[in-house]
């Protein structure tokens, strides 16, 4: 008996990997991430499946059905929203399920903020602009580490990208724009790859209040740095002075 940490990807279920899916298709007990997981990836679950809403479940009912699934030795399947590694606190669940001697893996799966930059068109990273990506969010009921604040890490002139924070886009901008300038495109993405899909794009200086006239949730991913700017150094990958060596070692 196994239990799989499995990444639902961002909403599309045709952005799930072959594995994620084949598990889910195959799967007896599926432990799921409640409205986080796109229904459309739920569709692939058996029907004959038991599906448990981790949304109104604690830790230690979580693992209960884990434990009982090892009497069983039935498979579970542990359904998290885009890759289970980033914000997807599973963490405490396997340390649980090693106390439990309960054998687990993990299936990464496609996260928000690459659906986000896909509908984007953008590429993250630019020469001589941004060879950085950050990804963070904004303090909650999970505080953020002083030198992790978002006015701190737009020092760095990285390309941020920010989740869980859409219902925070004022408190985003305030911060930003002092390191960024307010002419510094930004992004908002809600439901990146689902059918109700909305994107809003603009710049630190406009972007609340095309956010405040449109109902946007706060499962949305806010990009924010000069990578979005198409009007940016090309890069030399393909620079015809470059050998085909450079090349091959994507040496940009």
């Amino acid at each position: 008996m196994k239990v799989f940490f499995v990444g639902a990807g961002p909403g599309d279920p045709e952005l799930l990997t072959v594995k994620a899916a084949r598990l889910l298709t195959n799967c007896r007990i599926c432990i799921y991430a409640g409205s986080l997981v796109s229904p459309g990836v739920m569709d692939i679950v058996s029907r004959n499946a038991e599906r448990f809403d981790s949304a109104a479940m604690s830790l230690d009912e979580i693992i209960r059905v884990c434990r009982d699934a090892q009497e069983k030795n039935i498979d579970v399947v542990r359904l998290h929203s885009g890759d289970p590694s980033i914000y997807g606190a599973i963490r405490e669940q396997m340390n649980a399920l090693d106390r439990l001697g309960i054998a687990y893996e993990v299936c990464p799966g496609v996260s928000a903020f690459q659906a986000a930059a896909a509908v984007l068109r953008a590429e993250l990273t630019a020469p001589e602009v941004a060879q950085t990506i950050i990804l963070t969010r904004t303090g909650g009921r999970t505080p953020m580490p002083e030198e992790q604040e978002l006015e701190n890490l737009a020092r760095s002139q990285a390309t941020l990208c920010i989740f869980l924070s859409g219902h925070k886009i004022e408190e985003v901008t305030a911060k930003l724009t002092a390191s960024y300038g307010g002419d510094c495109p930004c992004a908002i993405v809600y439901h990146a790859s689902w059918p109700d899909e909305k994107i809003i794009e603009g710049t630190l200086n406009d972007i609340a209040g095309k956010v405040r006239v449109t109902d946007i949730g706060q499962t949305s991913v806010i990009i924010v740095g000069r990578a979005l700017s198409r009007d940016i150094p090309a890069s030399k990958l393909y620079d015809a002075a470059f050998t085909h060596k450079f090349r091959e070692g994507k040496d940009r």
